[in-house]
């Protein structure tokens, strides 16, 4: 039951617009909110971000009233507390403030103060003829689903996934090689229940778009009236000997069988682990795996690791992180073959390099990228996929050519309108930019007519330190600038095309990131040039007016 709450040392509250405080709740226990003014109102919300708890005092405001967390991204309308972008699916809670005998209270729940997060309404007697009918059960599909309910929404809405799980984050696969559900499911089973949303483990084998209906390998048909593919991406094999999925204890990575695979074969730990590919999910992995006492080899083809995204001189900053942490790399390094160990034909014992350095292994991890899980449309004659597999999209996300069909997350190819964009179709493989990819689609679907909303793609990555990154370089860049100190590492690293910043990343400078998308979002960001004379992206007023 909601009461009154004074906050602790406050006699009234003196903030500028723009300006956040947070206070602490008298008589509740670690206890704190956030005292956020815009427009010469004051707000009161939770303190920290309902994604991984990140105090939002040190988030970005905007002049439009959005809360964007410091970490991930995860923005809020402080106004209503609801979830603007992903990453977070709860809102942060609103509270009444009061003002009296000389002293600043709130209006609240104790349970909802201590939790730090608002209640998504999303429970639903599902009715009506319109019906959501999602293929996949990643990120993307969440973010629609939710979004849908969330919106208001409220026909039937099944799920279709050959995973055999419901919704997870995926992020903590890598990260962290987590294999057990519960502990990486965002929703409990009730949820899904409460919401009147059905999870079907099944597996798509075609789609009738004309008749509105899918087929499935159990031999079930389901119609819909809306459809939204979601499918991912399926993890590639090296066409090499012994690479390829013929011998034992050589894994790919990308769900939780995966993860629980390479647990077991890790055991007890102590393993010589070789890791091929030197992108965001082997050096995700392999640094897990070497903080748990493994021996963990690296194979890359680039100069530095990463370095087709982040370039060079950041990729360096990456390598020597994980160095730090027992990981060796062999760059600029190809792979031959991968051979049986001599105590078990059945399992791998080495990896060959084409200079013909062998690295013994006890296993053996592969991550060298994904393909659009599209296999079910490749015979469809009333779709055309793109040349990698992918779908083509307008800013709704909308399958061009097709009806009431929505395609987000590793399997769309969309027009992005950030910066170094200008309506350039890209496709992009990141577990945020899905989500917000479904969340648009949800807003649509709702509100028919309406405009999608458009978003600066956020990622971030766990390499020893916190990675922070948006934009997106997929105009290339011909300069990476950064600033601050590398070897410790605390940084901003500014992506260039002529003068223009596309991309950001940063490590310990919390909140570059978040100011960045920010300003990129409103076509404000600063120029290469500023940047290099001394502009400071942290003082420079975020306005009200959204551009993309």
């Amino acid at each position: 039951m909601a009461q009154e709450y004074k906050l602790k040392g406050l006699t009234s509250i003196d903030l500028k617009n723009g300006e956040k405080k947070e206070a602490e709740v008298e008589g509740i226990e670690k206890g704190k909110v956030l005292l956020i003014k815009v427009n010469d109102q004051v707000h009161a919300t939770s303190s920290n971000c309902t994604h991984y708890g990140a105090p939002l005092v040190k988030g970005v405001v905007t002049g439009d009233g959005r809360l964007t967390c410091p970490w991930h991204g995860a923005c809020f309308d402080i106004k209503t507390g609801d979830v603007e972008d992903a990453p977070a699916l709860d809102p942060i809670a609103k509270f009444e403030i009061i003002e009296k005998d000389g002293g600043v209270y709130i209006k609240g729940e104790e349970e909802v103060i201590k939790a730090s997060r608002g209640h998504l309404n999303t429970k639903c007697q599902a009715k009506g003829d319109e019906k959501v009918l999602v293929i996949g059960s990643g990120s993307g599909s969440i973010g629609a689903v939710e979004g849908l309910r969330g919106g208001g929404f409220t026909g039937p809405i099944t799920i279709i996934s050959r995973e055999g799980y419901r919704p997870i984050d995926r992020t903590k696969l890598s990260k962290a090689l987590i294999a057990d559900v519960g502990k990486v499911a965002w929703r409990p089973e009730s949820f899904y229940k409460d919401s009147s949303i059905d999870l079907i483990d099944d597996e798509v084998t075609s789609v009738d778009f004309g008749g509105k209906k899918v087929s499935t390998k159990s031999g079930k048909t389901h119609d819909y009236t809306k459809l939204v593919l979601s499918t991912g991406g399926s993890p590639k094999w090296l066409p090499m000997e012994g690479l390829k999925g013929d011998l034992g204890n050589v894994f790919v990575l990308r769900a939780i069988p995966h993860a629980k695979a390479i647990l077991d074969a890790v055991g007890d730990n102590g393993k010589k682990i070789v890791v091929i590919g030197s992108s965001f999910i082997g050096m995700e992995v392999a640094n897990c795996l070497a903080s748990k006492k493994n021996d963990v080899t690296v194979i890359g083809m680039e100069k530095q690791p990463m370095d087709r995204v982040m370039g060079e001189k950041v990729g360096k900053i990456f390598r020597g992180l994980l160095e730090k942490n027992g990981v060796k790399f062999y760059m600029e390094a190809s792979v031959e073959k991968a051979t049986p160990s001599s105590s078990d034909s059945s399992k791998v014992g080495a990896v060959y390099l084409k200079d013909g350095t062998k690295l013994e292994a006890d296993l053996v991890i592969e991550g060298v990228g994904v393909a659009p899980a599209t296999e079910f449309l490749k015979d469809n004659k009333e779709v055309e996929l793109e040349k990698d597999g992918s779908l083509s999209c307008d800013e709704s996300f909308a399958v061009k050519g097709l009806k009431d069909v929505y395609a987000i997350g590793d399997i769309s190819t969309y027009p992005y309108h950030g910066p170094g964009g200008n309506g350039q179709p890209i496709r992009i493989e990141h577990w945020n930019v899905a989500q917000n990819a479904g969340r648009s689609v949800a807003k649509v679907i709702n509100n028919p007519g309406s405009q999608p909303k458009q978003f600066i793609p956020v990622f971030w990555s766990a390499l020893g330190s916190q990675l922070r990154y948006c934009g997106n370089t997929v105009g290339g860049y011909d300069d990476v600038v950064v600033q601050g100190d590398t070897e410790k590492p605390s940084f901003v690293a500014y992506y260039t095309q002529g003068d223009e910043i596309v991309a950001v990343a940063s490590m310990m400078k919390d909140p570059y990131m978040t100011q960045s998308a920010e300003l990129m979002r409103r076509k404000k960001m600063p120029s290469k040039s500023e940047i290099q004379k001394g502009v400071d992206i942290l003082g420079i007023s975020i306005p009200a007016e959204v551009t993309i």
